[in-house]
Order: C-alpha cells, then structure tokens, then sequence
C-alpha cells in the first residue's frame, strides 16, 4: 500500500467537540486531513473520531501504540473498525509487536472498506541524543537509530514512519 497522501495532515490539538467544532467551521466546504491525538481521544473517546468521519474529514489516529504483540493486535482491531485513515505505533515495540498490529488492523477492517495505513514512530522530535543515550540506553547515533527503526518497520510490512 504506497497511497500516502500528499496534503498536509492538520494536528487537531484541541481537548473539546467544542473547540474542535469551532476550528472546522472555518473549513466547511473543504475535506481536511486531521490528527486526533492522545489528549482529544483519550478525553473524548470514538465520538470525536465519529464527529470527524461524519463531517468527510480523513482521520490519522495518533496513539502510538506501544504494548505486547497480543494487546496491541486487539487494540488495533477495535480501532481499524472506527474507519480511520492512519494510525500509528512505536517501533521500539519490535517486529512481533508491529506485525500483530498490522494483523489486528487487517482483521479490524469492515467488509468492503479500505484498511487504514499503519506507520510507526522511530524516535520522538522530542529525544535527544543525550536523552537516547542516558535514558533509552541506545548508544548510537540519533540518525542511525531512526534509520534502524525505519528498516524495523519495513521489514515489518507497515506502511510508513514518522521521524
């Protein structure tokens, strides 16, 4: 699957249905390409994810799913049915992990509906390379373990990364 879009994704980064509302009535007549991160979901639930469907916006769930292979795949079923367009999950979890998150994606997906695109994170924007070395004790360069992590994720079978 290489159908990566092309228009920016807009990072809903808002904490009400409200503010989300007030946002998008700028946008009306226009589909947008939205991120519904941890803090709207996690405060809001799938309503929010429902609200932005209904109102023909393509929707990158922003989780970053990051748990055992098994929780994941679950986790990622319940999500593939909620019609999102992307989501995502923390490479550092490992190829099983990244797989069964792939699977659990696939089995998720209704009948007759397009699967969402599954890409994971290698590292956050927010790691340093001192933060890398004294906290993840990973001692190579930053460069190199985003670079690994992409190869992870590739040989894994997602679709994409964000690093």
């Amino acid at each position: 699957m290489n159908n990566m879009q092309s228009k920016p994704i807009i990072a809903l980064d808002f904490s009400t249905s409200e503010e989300i509302k007030q946002f998008l009535a700028h946008f009306k007549e226009e589909q947008l390409f939205v991120k519904v991160g941890m803090e709207l979901y996690y405060q809001n639930g799938p309503e929010v994810v429902k609200l932005m469907k209904s109102l023909g916006h393509q929707i990158f769930l922003d989780l970053k799913l990051h748990d055992i292979p098994n929780t994941v795949e679950r986790s990622m079923k319940g999500l593939a049915a909620l019609d999102v367009d992307m989501i995502n999950v923390h490479a550092a979890g490992g190829k099983q992990m990244m797989e069964a998150a792939m699977n659990g994606i696939i089995s998720g997906t209704p009948a007759g509906s397009q699967r969402p695109e599954l890409i994971a994170v290698t590292q956050l924007t927010s790691t340093t390379q001192e933060a890398m070395r004294t906290e993840q004790l990973i001692q190579v360069p930053l460069l190199q373990s985003v670079i690994h992590y992409a190869k992870l994720t590739q040989s894994s079978g997602l679709d994409g990364v964000v690093c």
